[in-house]
């Protein structure tokens, strides 16, 4: 019965994953034909963005638009009914669903994250840029338990709200909350960061993306560890450890001597150099990629294990 319920969007989803497979297909043969590797970000760097975000949104459609009304639109029309008169348990009935729905997630975003990861490899070996917020998660093995978490988490809230359109919209709106939130609150502390010292050096400073903040004070944005993803930067420190004052920043932010310094914040980047900077930096090399990647997965998982326990609670004491 879920089968034959979800025939067709099974096969528009192997529609659209064959259209996709073969556009990465030749993606990938055209990126290995650049014999110049260095030339590789310049060119398909903001391709690799769009595929990045693209993906991004795949468990977000799914939990919305497989998950959500896979119990809701039954329970909107009352044919749950019938699949319980027939000697079918509640617990079965939801497990059944949530089984079949997951093992397609699992093979729909394994895919297409496979072949996006293959395709993208040479890039994002010449750019060093894996633990990008966008690029990690649509490499590797992260994606699959995003969808599976996504299409859990729907139809377990379309179980509780019990209405097909609310439902979608609540669950499209959590899992892209959940993309956003991981990265920043979670992701970092995955596995104890390392840390380094480095002196702010006027050449160092013209190397940063950003001077300052809204809020004012003595902060330096940018500054980057090789082949690392830099989680958390100090202010603006002096040789003794103590946090560069407001005054002095904002004395060589807005009234620097004048010495024809050239680089992105020339003047600035003299006038704070001479002042024996630096900044205390937490980062995770490059090659914690891959426990990070089974890590996040063993997350998004866990969580759907844990909220497909709670549906399964929800369809034996709540649902008549």
């Amino acid at each position: 019965m879920s089968l034959r319920q979800f025939r067709v969007q099974g096969l528009v989803a192997a529609i659209l994953v064959a259209l996709v497979a073969v556009y990465l297909f030749r993606l990938g043969g055209e990126i290995r034909a650049v014999r110049d590797a260095s030339q590789l970000p310049s060119r398909y760097g903001q391709t690799m963005l769009f595929l990045a975000a693209g993906s991004g949104l795949v468990p977000a459609l799914v939990g919305a638009f497989w998950g959500a009304p896979l119990v809701a639109r039954e329970l909107e029309a009352g044919t749950h009914r019938l699949a319980w008169n027939q000697s079918v348990t509640r617990r079965r009935w939801l497990a059944v669903k949530l089984t079949v729905l997951g093992l397609a997630c699992v093979a729909v975003a394994g895919t297409l994250s496979a072949l996006l990861t293959w395709a993208a490899a040479p890039v994002d070996q010449v750019a060093g840029d894996r633990f990008s917020a966008i690029l990690f998660g649509a490499r590797g093995v992260a994606p699959i338990g995003y969808a599976v978490f996504a299409v859990v988490l729907g139809a377990v809230i379309g179980l509780s709200v019990r209405r097909t359109l609310p439902a979608m919209a609540l669950v499209f709106l959590a899992v892209i909350a959940m993309q956003f939130a991981v990265p920043n609150l979670l992701r970092p502390h995955y596995l104890p960061a390392e840390r380094v010292t480095v002196p702010m050096s006027a050449d160092a400073i013209n190397q940063a993306r950003a001077l300052g903040s809204i809020t004012g004070g003595p902060v330096v944005g940018g500054v980057e560890v090789p082949d690392s993803w830099v989680t958390e930067t100090s202010r603006l420190r002096t040789a003794d450890g103590r946090q560069l004052s407001d005054a002095a920043f904002n004395r060589c932010l807005d009234d620097a001597p004048k010495t024809g310094a050239t680089g992105r914040f020339g003047d600035t980047a003299v006038c704070l150099g001479e002042l024996d900077l630096h900044v205390d930096i937490a980062y995770q090399p490059n090659q914690r990629f891959w426990p990070f990647q089974w890590i996040e997965l063993a997350i998004y998982l866990g969580l759907g294990v844990l909220v497909a326990a709670v549906g399964l609670w929800v369809v034996q004491r709540r649902v008549t």
